[in-house]
């Protein structure tokens, strides 16, 4: 269990890293209200409440997938993470993006975290 929630952590912390790198990009993206400083105007602690808990939800099954499997190795872990967030999370991105008529910058950057977070749970997941 803790496995699962240091990898939660590490996962959580990536997508901190990643969204701040991009975080003009993304408001721009998603058009949300931000006040005159560039900041979002709602100020809710919900959406990274609801993230870590997506972050824990995704390391458990992760976790239970690569017992499954017998990944226990650096590059396995990585390389089934990523593959993970390539191509089972981030065709689900596309699909709500296209769907939703929004912007298509969006794949690359929701996708890229999706691909970027399982990488590094899984990295994480395996070194524990």
């Amino acid at each position: 269990m803790l496995q699962v929630l240091i990898s939660a952590i590490a996962g959580y912390a990536f997508g901190a890293v990643w969204y701040m790198a991009l975080a003009k990009q993304w408001v721009k993206a998603t058009g949300i209200a931000v006040d005159e400083n560039g900041k979002p105007v709602d100020k809710s602690p919900l959406p990274f409440i609801v993230a870590f808990v997506s972050a824990l939800v995704v390391a458990g099954m992760m976790r239970h997938i690569f017992v499954m499997a017998g990944i226990d190795t650096v590059g396995e872990g990585l390389t089934t993470g990523l593959g993970l967030g390539l191509f089972v999370v981030a065709p689900w991105i596309v699909n709500n993006v296209m769907f939703g008529d929004r912007n298509k910058s969006l794949i690359w950057i929701d996708g890229g975290y999706a691909a970027g977070g399982c990488a590094v749970i899984g990295l994480v997941l395996v070194l524990f």
